[in-house]
This record gives C-alpha cells, sequence and structure tokens, in this order.
C-alpha cells in the first residue's frame, strides 16, 4: 500500500493475538481492569456470528470472533469495527476476506487520480468513491465497515448485477488515495475552502490595507474638528467611550447576578454512544506528548467509539518522533497536515476534520487536561437538546496557577469568564466567542457552517458568531479541562496580541454586513456581539488614555473639558465601574471554582489592564501590518499544578496517582 498522509496508530497484523490471556472475556485490561469474565457468547455457534465477523472464518481464531461479536454487541458497532479498535486486525487482510464473501472485486487505489475530484471530500465522508473504468464506464468504489457492510450486502443480494459495478476497498486505502490526490485539492479546500465559499465569513479578505485607510481618513478628519470644536469632540469621544465601559461593566454584573448552572443530563448507555471524533493540533510540542497522551488515554469513552487525530506538521519531526516512539491506542492516529495555505492552527484542524468519521467532533489543545467524564458528559447534553445546539464549550480553568502574579490574574479571568460569564450568554441564547479549546461540536453543523477560518487568528472566537448567525446554539456543560497559562510577560503578551488581533479580524469580518448581522442575532445579541469582541479591544485600547487624563488632572494639569467637578467625577465613576466590574466577575468565577479570593490579585487589576492595553496597541499595530501572523504559544514550562493536589478529581487508580506530578520544563 502507498504511503499516505498519516499514520495510524493500529500496529497492524497481530496472527497471535488470539493466544492473549486476555481474549477469552469480554474487559480488558484498558476497560476496566476487571478480571476476565466467563462468557456464554464464546460458545456460540459459528453460524451466529455477523456477516462482517463471519468473513474472517478459517482466517481468524473463533474464540476472537466470538468475543468481537458479544462486544460489538454491547456497543452498538460492527464486529469489524471492534477488531479494528484493538489493533487485532490488519486493514489489507480483512479486505481480502471481506472481498471474497461478497464477491466483489478489489480496487486497490494504488495509483491514478480520482475521476471526479470534486467528489474528494464527500467521499471521504461517504466512504463512495466515482471511478471510471477501463472503457470510461461509471463503476462505484466502496469502502464499508460496520452496519455499512450490512447494508452493502442486502443491497447485493436484491440486486447481483450491481456487483458488475461496484469494487470494494478499505477506508484506510481511499483516504490515502484522497490525500495524495495531484494538486493538494483536499489540502486546498481546507485552506481555501470558507475564503471560496463564503467570502463574507473569511478573514482573508479582511483588507487591512483599507482598514489603515479608513483609520487615518477617520484621524484626518477628526483631528480639524477637534481643533475648532474641542469642547464638542472630547465630550462625544467620552460619551462614546463611556457608554462601551459601562456597557462592558453592565454585562459582567448581570452575568453575577445571573449565575446559571451548566446542562448536566443523563448518561446514556454504551450501545447508543456515537462515534466521537478528537481533534489535536500539535506543533513543538514533544515535551507535552507524554502528558497529553496519558490524559486522552483517560477518557472514560469506549475505544472503540474514539477516533483520535493527533496532527503535526511536516517541519515538526522533534513532536513527530515523540509520538512514533509512543505505544499508541488503535483509536489514535499520527495525521500529518499538509502545507498548502497559512500554516495555522485552524487550518491543520480544517484539514484533518475532512477525514474524521465522529457524529461529534472536540478540539483539545496540546496542554489540555479534560475531565475523563466530559465526552460522556457532551454526548448526553446533546441528546437532550434540540437539534439547534451545535456546540457546546466546556469550563476551562487553568492549572498552573500558582506559577506567580500572571498566572494569578489568568486564573481569576477564565474563572469570571468561563464559569460565570458565558454560562449566562448561554443560558439567554446569545452568541458566545468560544474558547480556543474544548468545544464539542455536532459534525453536521459544523461541516455546514465551514468549519474554521484558515485565516482568522482566534478561528473559535470567529465560529461561535458564525454558528450564531447560521441558527444554531452553543451551550456551556458543567465539566472542566485545565490548561497551563504562560507564567512570563513575553509569552503572555504574545498570546494576548493573538487574542486581541483575532477579535479585531472577527469583528470586522462580521461587521462587513451589519445590517444583516443585525436581523441574524437579533438586537440583545447583536449588542453582545459589540461589548463582548469590539467592547473588549476599545476598553483596552482607551484605558491607558483615561488613565492618563486622570493623572494629569490629579497632578493639577488642565483638563480637557470645562464641565466642573460633575466631569470629573463622571470620569472616575466610569473608570472605577470597568475595575469593579472585572473584580466581581473574577471574585463570583472563583468562588464558583471553589478557588481563594487573592486580595493581591484583585487590587492589582488596574495593572493587569494596563498590560491588557499594551496587547491591544500591539495587536493594533501587527493588524495593519501581519494580519494573518500567527504567534504561538509555548508549553509545558508549568512549576506548579493545581491539579496535581487534587488526584480524586480524576477517577484514576493510585498508580496513575503517582505518575501525576507537576510538570516542568
Amino acid at each position: 500500500m502507498a504511503d499516505g498522509p498519516s499514520e495510524s496508530g493500529a500496529p497492524g497484523l497481530r496472527a497471535k493475538a488470539a493466544e492473549s490471556p486476555q481474549l477469552p472475556g469480554v474487559d480488558t485490561p484498558r476497560d476496566t481492569g476487571r478480571q476476565p469474565a466467563y462468557n456464554l457468547a464464546l460458545f456460540r455457534p459459528a453460524s451466529d456470528l455477523p456477516l462482517e465477523l463471519a468473513a474472517l472464518e478459517g482466517r481468524s481464531e473463533p474464540a476472537l470472533l466470538r468475543w468481537a461479536a458479544e462486544r460489538a454487541e454491547e456497543l452498538g458497532l460492527g464486529g469489524d469495527e471492534v477488531l479494528r479498535a484493538r489493533g487485532l486486525i490488519e486493514p489489507d487482510t480483512y479486505l481480502h476476506a471481506l472481498g471474497a464473501r461478497l464477491q466483489l472485486d478489489i480496487d486497490w487505489l494504488e495509483d491514478g487520480a480520482p475521476d471526479f475530484p470534486d467528489e474528494a471530500e464527500a467521499a471521504l465522508q461517504t466512504g463512495v468513491l466515482r471511478r471510471l473504468d477501463e472503457r470510461g464506464n461509471t463503476i462505484l468504489t466502496i469502502a464499508p465497515r460496520g452496519r455499512g457492510i450490512h447494508a452493502l450486502a442486502d443491497t447485493l443480494s436484491r440486486e447481483p448485477d450491481y456487483r458488475a459495478r461496484m469494487r470494494l476497498t478499505s477506508p484506510e486505502r481511499l483516504r490515502a488515495f484522497l490525500l495524495r490526490m495531484p494538486g493538494g485539492e483536499i489540502a486546498y479546500r481546507a485552506a481555501y475552502g470558507l475564503r471560496d465559499t463564503q467570502p463574507q465569513f473569511s478573514a482573508a479578505l479582511a483588507a487591512p490595507r483599507r482598514f489603515r485607510f479608513v483609520v487615518l481618513f477617520l484621524l484626518a478628519a477628526a483631528l480639524p474638528f477637534a481643533r475648532f470644536f474641542p469642547f464638542v469632540a472630547i465630550t462625544a469621544g467620552e460619551v462614546l467611550l463611556g457608554a462601551t465601559f459601562i456597557g462592558w461593566t453592565a454585562l459582567k454584573l448581570f452575568a453575577c447576578l445571573a449565575v446559571r448552572e451548566g446542562m448536566k443530563p443523563a448518561p446514556l448507555p454504551e450501545n447508543t454512544l456515537p462515534v466521537y471524533s478528537i481533534l489535536v493540533p500539535l506543533y513543538r510540542e514533544a515535551n507535552v506528548v507524554p502528558a497529553l497522551l496519558h490524559h486522552l488515554s483517560a477518557l472514560d469513552y469506549p475505544k472503540e467509539k474514539l477516533d483520535i487525530k493527533l496532527i503535526v506538521e511536516r517541519d515538526d519531526p522533534e513532536t513527530l518522533s515523540a509520538l512514533r516512539v509512543a505505544k499508541l491506542d488503535p483509536c489514535f492516529e499520527i495525521f500529518i497536515a499538509d502545507e498548502v495555505g497559512p500554516r495555522t492552527k485552524p487550518k491543520a484542524l480544517s484539514l484533518a476534520l475532512a477525514c474524521t468519521r465522529g457524529e461529534y467532533v472536540v478540539v483539545y489543545d496540546a496542554e489540555d487536561q479534560p475531565e475523563p467524564s466530559q465526552l460522556r458528559f457532551a454526548v448526553a447534553s446533546f441528546a437532550a437538546a434540540p437539534r439547534e445546539l451545535a456546540c457546546l464549550q466546556a469550563r476551562l480553568a487553568i492549572d498552573n496557577a500558582g506559577d506567580g502574579w500572571l498566572t494569578r490574574h489568568f486564573a481569576a479571568e477564565y474563572a469570571g469568564l468561563f464559569d460565570v460569564l458565558l454560562p449566562s450568554l448561554a443560558a439567554h441564547k446569545l452568541p458566545l466567542p468560544l474558547g480556543g479549546t474544548s468545544n464539542h461540536f455536532r459534525t453536521d453543523a459544523l461541516r455546514r457552517t465551514g468549519a474554521w477560518d484558515p485565516h482568522n487568528v482566534t478561528e473559535d472566537a470567529d465560529l461561535g458568531i458564525r454558528l450564531a448567525r447560521f441558527g444554531y446554539r452553543t451551550g456551556v456543560i458543567s465539566s472542566t479541562t485545565w490548561e497551563e497559562a504562560p507564567a512570563r510577560l513575553r509569552p503572555w503578551l504574545r498570546q494576548r496580541t493573538r487574542w486581541m488581533k483575532g477579535w479585531m479580524q472577527t469583528w470586522l469580518v462580521h461587521m462587513r454586513t451589519p445590517v444583516k448581522l443585525f436581523r441574524e442575532l437579533g438586537v440583545v445579541g447583536f449588542a453582545a456581539f459589540q461589548l463582548l469582541l469590539g467592547g473588549a479591544v476599545v476598553a483596552a485600547l482607551v484605558h491607558p488614555l483615561f488613565m492618563l487624563v486622570m493623572a494629569v488632572k490629579l497632578a493639577g494639569g488642565i483638563g480637557l473639558a470645562a464641565a466642573g467637578i460633575a466631569h470629573e467625577i463622571a470620569m472616575y465613576a466610569v473608570l472605577s465601574s470597568g475595575y469593579l466590574g472585572s473584580a466581581a466577575l473574577a471574585i463570583c468565577g472563583m468562588k464558583q471554582r471553589g478557588m481563594r479570593v487573592g486580595i493581591v490579585t484583585l487590587l492589582t487589576i488596574p495593572l493587569y489592564w494596563i498590560l491588557l492595553s499594551a496587547a491591544a496597541w500591539r495587536a493594533l499595530y501587527q493588524f495593519m501590518v501581519a494580519p494573518h501572523r500567527w504567534e504561538k504559544t509555548e508549553h509545558g514550562l508549568a512549576k506548579t499544578s493545581r491539579h496535581a493536589l487534587q488526584p480524586a478529581r480524576f477517577k484514576v487508580s493510585g498508580a496513575d496517582r503517582q505518575r501525576r506530578r507537576p510538570h516542568r520544563a
């Protein structure tokens, strides 16, 4: 088989797998750790085996096939999917066996190119590829799995003549064939699909040059006006900025007064759980690979129903090597991103999305520590909600808050945002700018809305707004993912610059058609969008100006407006309300999170705001000169771990607790 752009974690054919002492039981050490149970299903006659396993009669040990049949019944899967997920079957071996059983010729897809390249992405999702034979007739190359094998067999039994127009292949060969298409068609669509099909939503067309022209034009118009009408100009500016501060503060206080718990649905039985895809983009993350694999392996979800893609870049040999030497379960797959288009996280995600097979998909970052029950929690929440609920945001929390002053502020900020503000917005069905990780999606809704924008450096915030514009809702679940915050100023500033720049991109993209945006989001949703993205950036930009004016007044300088003491009191009140609103949100969030409220953290909020302002001005400059530049945040530098001090939060074994230690650089 020709090499494809991805590598499976499956060990391939295991000829002696049936000799393993774990096979006679339904449970294995990777599942529950219990001793194998006596299982009458192991003595079922071969005639009772489902079609997909009956194809292996005479090629595999009978005990293995009977065990796979029992496990498949428990999970509601095909027996072949159980064997694949356990690494107990080699794809080409199974393809031979299934072809003989169904009496279908095999299409090995070893060379050539798709005859209908526009259908390549659809073929990845359906497993059906149209091709032309030597005579120019259209045939179907089909890559079935699980219950799809039964549907194919039923079709052939009703219409045996279809065998002349069908070929069989494996899902692995089909995907490798499509991903190595000449010209990188799949990769091109991942990089430029949103720009080409829905250009109104793409930051690739944000036109920074035009934005620079608008800014210069406004400044050129404002300066003469301020020169001849200083009182009117200054008053108008103060009113506008004051309204922004007060509106942003009011939104925070509203969230504090309307704190809502996240969704807590009843869990679903094993056989109704769908296949879940997990996308983890990695770039220069070799040092956190062991911890990442540990946390992903701890997820409480049937391994047979996991589709985990570890996405790496071709120019990152260290991370690729770290993954290759790890003993990956077959549900893990090393997916190498193509170099077409921008080298960004959303481009890598969009490329991997084309190959996912889960009904739901979640994004995790390299340093994430999701609670083991999070996938089950999300599935149950989706099942209990209407189809318009397209996304669930898990609550993000900072694991290394004890690393220093910056991380303590980061932790307080995240507590207010993910435990108070976003749940309140979700409860009132308002648009949410998503966090960069632990976003759980209905896969069909994600594809329908164009997925991530590869040219937006905060693709998460942009996607949250776009989902709302398409009529979808986003919820928040009461499940936590622990993250690492930058403890040093330089990486913190780079990260915040990227966030601020992305919010500028997102605001400009969606404000291209403000009237349409207003109609799609409604009055309250439109106002929330302005405050959450535009307001946050404007507040950060003008904060140092407010402080400068106040400093001049306190030093006895001449005020900028002659409105007397009432005007000065109003300015102090506006700025103070911003500090108090942030403090209230942080206090409320920390109490929700069970954190100790730090007095020093609260008293130094004005200093933290100055750093936010520095990031905002740096972002504004970058947006002018390098709008799509991606400043990566380095992980694996944490010195402390709040999480490691509370191992009971993860229901893991004592041995795992001993291994769980603060991760150091």
